[in-house]
């Protein structure tokens, strides 16, 4: 961090509630070790979070999981959200939700609901999520969602079975009546790096969907939010990791651990402080994991003296570590980094692999 920074409040916090999930998605970039239903916080605990958060600054509560409505305490949750002025999104898998809970949510002030999709049609989507009938189940939530007059944004995650398809997933968020469409390229951590082989594109098929995106940005525009990346692996220059490591937002597992990145978990030596045993706000400005990639001091060269080093910050720490083997060094999507032709060639082998089933997640 560097000295004397002063450090600006979070504007956003991803809630993860709980790790359980009806689906078992091979691109799952959940931890592969998931926290327990014993060790969840409770609705108190996560009442004080939602408080502390506010008082902190934070404007938008992400409330994701795993699967969110798994929680029974999920209406008081966005009641005490709404009370605190946080305005919420549910993350959700769109499996599972009893009827009439959405229309409860709404009622408790329930702001905005994204619906992760893994295809168009039924069979293929379902074969990814691993569960017979997930996706007419999300089906109906989405048409439920509209009818209540809830935005909704469509969460497309995309991989090497569906990225051929990327302009009809795209028209699919539109018959949906979606306002906004993620096209959301696996992100190889967690269990997903154990499908790498399995998931990933080749780089033709990402040049055309990129094509086909910007082609749908136009000729769509005023009617849908077209959000789209390109993938890691393929990139030349490294995304912001949230914003910037220690930035803009944080995020607090089931078991109440609060860390900079979703993956975050992944390096060691960090130190991740818990909400049932310090406030957010002291875990914030004062966290050893916060503090470790906050800035710019930490940077190696050429992150260092790179025009851009406040505008990517680095790029992704877990991916230099992933990579590259040091959670300090650039970003290996960044075509600066010596490790940047070795991501490419890696992504090579694993798209011209063969791999013809998936490594499910199972919740066990």
């Amino acid at each position: 961090m560097n000295a004397g920074a002063h450090i600006d409040p979070p504007i956003g916090l991803l809630a993860e509630l709980t790790h359980r999930c009806p689906l078992h998605c091979p691109y799952c970039s959940n931890p592969v070790e998931l926290d327990r239903r014993s060790v969840e916080l409770s609705t108190d605990e996560w009442r004080r979070v939602f408080s502390e958060a506010a008082e902190l600054g934070v404007l938008q509560v992400h409330l994701s999981g795993g699967e969110p409505t798994a929680r029974a305490d999920l209406v008081d949750l966005v009641a005490h959200c709404a009370a605190a002025g946080l305005y919420t999104n549910l993350i959700t898998s769109g499996v599972g939700v009893k009827a009439g809970r959405l229309e409860e949510l709404a009622d408790a002030g329930l702001d905005h609901v994204q619906i992760s999709f893994e295809g168009v049609h039924e069979a293929p989507a379902d074969r990814i999520a691993g569960l017979d009938g997930a996706h007419r189940a999300k089906l109906a939530l989405a048409e439920e969602v509209v009818r209540l007059g809830l935005p909704l944004t469509v969460n497309a995650v995309i991989h090497r079975a569906n990225i051929d398809l990327v302009g009809d997933m795209v028209r699919f968020a539109v018959g949906l009546g979606a306002r906004r469409v993620e096209i959301a390229h696996a992100q190889y951590y967690g269990w997903a790096l154990r499908n790498r082989n399995a998931l990933m594109p080749t780089i033709a098929q990402v040049e055309r969907a990129l094509a086909t995106v910007e082609d749908l940005r136009e000729s769509l525009k005023g009617r849908i939010v077209i959000d789209a990346v390109v993938p890691d692996y393929y990139a030349k220059r490294p995304k912001p990791c949230v914003g910037g490591w220690g930035r803009r937002s944080l995020n607090v597992t089931p078991s109440g651990k609060v860390l900079p990145c979703h993956a975050a978990e992944t390096i060691p030596g960090l130190t991740f402080d818990n909400v049932r045993e310090k406030p957010l706000a002291e875990i914030w400005s004062g966290g050893q994991a916060f503090n470790a990639f906050r800035g710019t001091d930490w940077m190696p060269e050429p992150c260092r003296s790179c025009d851009r080093r406040e505008i990517d910050f680095g790029g992704c720490r877990c991916q230099a570590l992933a990579i590259a083997g040091d959670a300090a060094a650039t970003d290996p999507a960044c075509e600066k980094s010596d490790q940047h032709e070795r991501l490419r060639a890696m992504a090579g082998t694993a798209a011209d692999s063969h791999v013809g089933e998936y490594d499910y997640r199972r919740f066990l």
